[in-house]
């Protein structure tokens, strides 16, 4: 049937103007008041228009009180709070009163002059002065609004600076610090960053050792009756009165530390231990932490001059220990009464531990989109400082259990995976000399750990790892982690029958098994911008880079096993790459590309199973499960014995967009979208001696599986929502998620309405601790 456009619009028209009328407020303001709608501003001035955005901005930030919101001309805010107010409001109107209410904002609450006053302000601070400010009030009965108009002449702009100075040795530093002012000829007067020069100035006597300045012993002194076009002089100076012992540097006379400090102690008592280090003083009981280790993170020394930037990079260096719960250093004045051209101090270290020892265990329930579920335990043992020199040991155990609970062939099928592992950092680079990283402490990190995985009427896995590398901050963003040693050693045993006839009908699978060892290196660098809390649109990047088999290759000649084992050899680079986009105090759009290329060489023609790329899950693709997606077009879902097995590749790309936004509380809500897929770049080995049977699956698994220029054709997408319970960055997450375009469907049907078409498929649950990206 084929309905009226016309019909349809004003049926449209009627609805929306019945829900502007039930929603309207007019009839709830009470008579002795006027409902403020809200205030905009209108700035006059000979400058250009772009150079008064700003200004413009500025000034906008002063119309307050702010009006009741709308939407599609409809205050339901205000409208919510009005409801909640009748004698018997109902819980529907006071539960939407809680959520959206808004408390009524009358002409009563705007005071006009005051807001002009500010605004006079304001321009005065930027140049302006002697500007014009008025406000015009459009009103009604029950509404009225404001209109602001700011007239600004000419602004005054600086013709020169200099330093009113005397022979007092600080105006000499006074004057270094000018040397990269930002204040320029021509530029217009500008308070704020007159106080930014002022603060500029402090740190960078602080950095001389003047121990007692303060930015308030500054003032800018603008003199515009040089000129009558507007234009003014600037000098700079100390205030009068400033006090002597504020305009001398300090330099440092001693240094102690209590590595062992409690912090319900009053007093000091009399130590049994004293240590002295390179000039430094170290006083414990007993030894809790070895001075020598400790000494190489303190940056200053004695007869320096104080330092502020300095000290503060100490601080973070020694709660960067890992040992530590409080650090504190205090500068204390060795004379007070100094009148001197200098004067010293004294600087105590006081460090209160952290507890150490302690063992955690983390109960796991764990249930997986390839209908996979069972308990998990983990138990970590921490010990801090283990050798007193900031060391610190974890050893991890954990065990979990896992069933099919689906029906159907697969029904029945469980796994069981162990494994302990153990971890020491230091705080240092070892076997190098003790390094002044002056932003963060580089640490050593030594790892070791086995697995086994046993899957029922499959096979068992077990496998042993080791590395050696070092992590640091190069800045607050910028993170490095090299692990110029990594081992890994994996071992297939109890193969079954069914097992083994998978591997024979799949080379590259069977290919991926066969080698067992894998030696080489590899780097992480990450970028982050999140950790800065203030900016609006952070980015974050990660990329890394594993190469295995180079160095075993050199020094056995090019044979092709080291230790009686046949190595892998390949390279394998990714990137991830992230751009939030956020807005109010918890909305946010999150954009995410990964590339990821394995590149298999010599020894080696597929990647080893461990470093292979999946797609699917939780933190992938949402709307297809755990490692369901790929090769390409590839799908071994018929098959119920195969299609057991993780579907894996050495190329993989993947994009996701997810909108954040809050619900109520702790409560977060999320709508996603996934696209992403693995693919072979190299050909699968074909056995001509093989089956039929077996020939033809792989190559079946080459056409459909190697990457091409159909690959955007080839992509898994979906669409979906989540909700989050997120406590304290904490957060537990419920993902729904639907396929939009299904790869390994016939050409034509791969397209599908999600949550719609696709029958018990439509619809795929996801569980998970953290956000995805």
């Amino acid at each position: 049937m084929k309905l009226n456009t016309t019909y349809i619009s004003r049926v449209f028209i009627l609805l929306c103007l019945a829900a502007h009328y039930a929603c309207s407020v007019g009839k709830y303001i009470p008579e002795d008041e006027t409902l403020f709608t809200g205030a905009e501003i209108k700035v006059d001035s000979e400058e250009e228009k772009r150079a008064l955005k700003p200004v413009e901005q500025e000034l906008g930030t002063l119309l307050k009180p702010t009006a009741n919101s709308t939407v599609l001309g409809m205050r339901l805010g205000l409208y919510y709070h009005y409801k909640a107010q009748k004698e018997k409001p109902g819980f529907l109107n006071k539960w939407l009163n809680k959520k959206f209410g808004e408390e009524p904002v009358y002409m009563s609450d705007v005071n006009p002059d005051r807001i002009e006053e500010l605004m006079l302000n304001r321009l005065d601070n930027r140049g302006f002065f002697y500007s014009q400010v008025s406000s015009e009030m459009d009103s009604t009965k029950k509404y009225a609004s404001l209109k602001y108009t700011a007239q600004l002449p000419k602004p005054y702009t600086l013709q020169q600076w200099q330093i009113d100075k005397d022979s007092l040795p600080i105006y000499d530093e006074i004057d270094l610090a000018m040397s990269n002012t930002k204040l320029k000829a021509g530029e217009r007067f500008d308070l704020e960053l007159l106080k930014y020069e002022r603060e500029r100035i402090d740190t960078h006597l602080k950095s001389r050792g003047y121990y007692n300045f303060n930015p308030d012993f500054l003032i800018f002194e603008a003199d515009t009756n040089r000129y009558d076009n507007r234009k003014f002089d600037l000098f700079l100076r100390l205030k009068k009165g400033t006090p002597q012992k504020s305009i001398i540097p300090y330099t440092i006379d001693s240094i102690a530390v209590y590595p062992n400090y409690s912090i319900e102690q009053d007093t000091l008592s009399s130590p049994s231990e004293v240590t002295e280090e390179n000039g430094i003083y170290f006083i414990q009981d007993e030894e809790f932490f070895k001075p020598k280790r400790l000494e190489p993170y303190i940056l200053f020394e004695k007869g320096q001059k104080y330092n502020s930037e300095t000290a503060r990079l100490t601080s973070n260096r020694l709660s960067a220990l890992g040992s530590y719960k409080f650090v504190n250093i205090r500068f204390n004045e060795t004379d007070t009464t100094n009148t001197n051209d200098t004067g010293s101090l004294n600087a105590d270290i006081f460090l209160s531990p952290l507890t150490k020892r302690s063992i955690r265990t983390e109960l796991q329930a764990v249930t997986k989109s390839n209908g996979f579920a069972g308990p998990g335990i983990a138990v970590t043992y921490n010990n801090r400082n283990v050798f007193n020199g900031g060391e610190t040991l974890s050893l991890t155990g954990n065990f979990a259990y896992e069933t099919q609970l689906s029906g159907g062939d697969n029904a029945g099928l469980s796994s069981i995976a162990g494994g302990l592992k153990a971890d020491l950092l230091l705080p240092r680079l070892v076997p190098f000399s003790p390094s002044r990283f002056n932003y963060a402490v580089p640490k050593t990190k030594i790892s070791l750990g086995g697995d086994i995985l046993m899957r029922s009427k499959l096979y068992t896995l077990t496998s042993f790892n080791g590395s050696f590398g070092y992590t640091w901050n190069a800045n607050k963003f910028v993170y490095h982690e090299l692990n110029p040693i990594s081992i890994t050693y994996v071992n297939l045993t109890d193969t079954t029958a069914e097992f083994e006839e998978i591997l024979d009908n799949n080379a590259f699978l069977r290919s991926s098994f066969e080698q067992q060892f894998i030696a080489g290196l590899n780097y992480t660098f990450t970028y982050n911008e999140l950790v800065d809390q203030n900016k609006d649109r952070p980015i974050y990047v990660s990329t890394s880079l594993d190469v295995a088999g180079n160095t075993l290759s050199l020094l056995n000649g090019g044979k092709s096993t080291a230790f009686g084992l046949e190595y892998a050899q390949y390279a394998k680079a990714d990137i991830d790459f992230r751009y939030y986009l956020k807005w109010g105090k918890e909305s946010a759009l999150i954009s995410r590309l990964y590339a990821g290329w394995g590149i298999p060489y010599g020894n080696s023609s597929t990647l080893p199973f461990v470093k292979q790329f999946f797609s699917g899950g939780p933190y992938s693709v949402r709307a297809f499960p755990i490692r369901g997606l790929g090769p390409g077009t590839f799908s071994s879902a018929e098959d119920s014995t195969s299609s057991y097995f993780d579907q894996s590749g050495n190329l993989r790309l993947e994009a996701n967009i997810e909108y954040r936004f809050p619900i109520w509380s702790y409560l977060k809500g999320a709508f996603f979208i996934d696209a992403g897929n693995v693919w072979l770049t190299n050909e699968v080995e074909i056995d001509e001696t093989e089956s039929e049977e077996t020939i033809a699956f792989n190559q079946q698994l080459t056409t459909e599986g190697k990457f091409g220029s159909d690959w955007m054709r080839e992509l898994g997408v979906g669409v979906g929502f989540g909700l989050r319970v997120d406590i304290q960055s904490f957060v537990i997450r419920f993902d729904f998620a639907s396929p939009l375009q299904v790869p390994y469907n016939p050409e034509g049907e791969r397209l599908r309405t999600p949550f719609f078409d696709g029958g018990s498929g439509n619809l795929i649950f996801n569980f998970a601790i953290g956000y995805p990206f």
